[in-house]
């Protein structure tokens, strides 16, 4: 059956470009083709041992029933304690609301927040998903060209200038996926404090911060309560499966979401929700730690290798697991970003994805080339990317 009257806001969704290339990546698999996969933007690290017995004994003990809408109180606890172990925050439990993954975060607070007609300021590039929640309501993205020189971030001039009688707040990511760059977090507080003049929302996503670098843990919650972070147990704890992530909320929103919380999705995966009480033992936060610095220690080889093959690396990535490269150098006359990655993809079993999802300012020149893989891995992507380049 066909159906002919499709709801008008799937006009302004594009399609997921990433997913289609790990599509032909799969095709060409089955073919018999090794490929090197840095297209996924996913950990091939899994869920802490902890984590898994922790699941395994709640099923043995029947603790599958429903949950609170808001989560596991014991859960919505633990997760207040980290962000004081962490940060040094006093957060209430009872502001935190535990979620099917942050993309259940991000929908419930578009849901809340935006209205028909809304406009949503984020940068240009950005993850599409975040416009594309921002879109099923009915509102709007405004991407806000951010190159280089910005570190491919707002900054407050910006949101300054583009600041209209339509807008209604700003959605942001530190770490950011595509570029895996953080807002400085005093041009933050600048965005934080004229985005709360106007009277509008400031959405952080906060799901790669736990895979920071080069600075000390800071989360955007400690320029206010009223900030909106979402976060996940996807990224820093290795859980993409589980479908479970949060949300941290001004009290005065907690009610409303907790409302549309229980008509959308009745609560989270009881199963994941008490597996991820064990991601705060001692093992398991240790074990997440020596992930990071292995995953740093691969962003340290891989920059310097591509900046050697010729592609330019405008912005250091300081968290995430993603090096987004300009490789404007290395494109023929006829070509773009988008041959290119499907050129390499073909010939050299290299599977990266282009900017072409990520905003149309950067679409045609970047490439965005994810290092969750192993060191052996990105050695041999670096070796065929030469041989496809004619550097070997």
């Amino acid at each position: 059956m066909t159906f002919s009257h499709l709801a008008s806001r799937l006009d302004n969704i594009a399609p997921f470009h990433v997913m289609e290339l790990a599509k032909m990546a799969a095709a060409l698999e089955q073919q018999g083709r090794h490929i090197i996969h840095m297209g996924i933007g996913e950990p091939d690290f899994t869920a802490a041992p902890l984590v898994i017995e922790a699941a395994a004994k709640a099923m043995a003990d029947g603790k599958m029933q429903y949950t609170s809408a808001t989560g596991l109180p014991a859960l919505r606890a633990a997760i207040s304690a980290h962000y004081r172990q962490v940060f040094g925050l006093d957060i209430d439990p009872q502001r935190i609301v535990v979620t099917a993954g942050a993309s259940a975060a991000l929908l419930l607070a578009c849901a809340a927040l935006v209205e028909k007609g809304s406009e949503v300021l984020m940068p240009d590039p950005s993850y599409p998903c975040n416009r594309h929640f921002v879109a099923a309501f009915d509102g709007q993205a405004k991407m806000i060209a951010s190159g280089p020189d910005q570190r491919f971030q707002l900054s407050d001039q910006m949101v300054q200038q583009h600041w209209s009688e339509n807008t209604r707040g700003v959605l942001l990511a530190s770490p950011s996926n595509p570029t895996g760059t953080s807002i400085l977090h005093s041009e933050l507080a600048k965005i934080i404090a004229t985005v709360r003049s106007k009277g509008g929302f400031t959405i952080v996503d906060e799901i790669y911060q736990g895979l920071s670098y080069d600075s000390e843990p800071f989360s955007a919650l400690s320029l206010g309560d009223d900030i909106i972070v979402i976060n996940s147990f996807s990224k820093y704890f290795n859980m993409t499966g589980w479908r479970l992530g949060w949300l941290v909320l001004p009290e005065s929103l907690v009610t409303p979401i907790e409302k549309l919380a229980q008509n959308l999705f009745i609560c989270p995966s009881a199963i994941a929700q008490h597996a991820a009480l064990a991601c705060f033992e001692p093992d398991s936060l240790a074990l997440y730690e020596a992930r990071k610095s292995e995953f740093k220690r691969r962003r340290d080889y891989l920059v310097p290798a591509l900046i050697e093959l010729g592609f330019n690396v405008p912005a250091m990535p300081d968290g995430a697991f993603y090096v987004y490269a300009d490789c404007s150098p290395l494109l023929k006359d006829d070509g773009d970003a988008d041959k290119l990655v499907k050129d390499i993809l073909n010939q050299v079993g290299v599977s990266m994805v282009s900017g072409l999802d990520f905003g149309p300012y950067t679409a045609q020149h970047y490439i965005r080339l994810s290092y969750a893989t192993s060191m052996e891995n990105l050695q041999e992507a670096v070796r065929r990317l030469g041989q496809f380049l004619g550097k070997n």
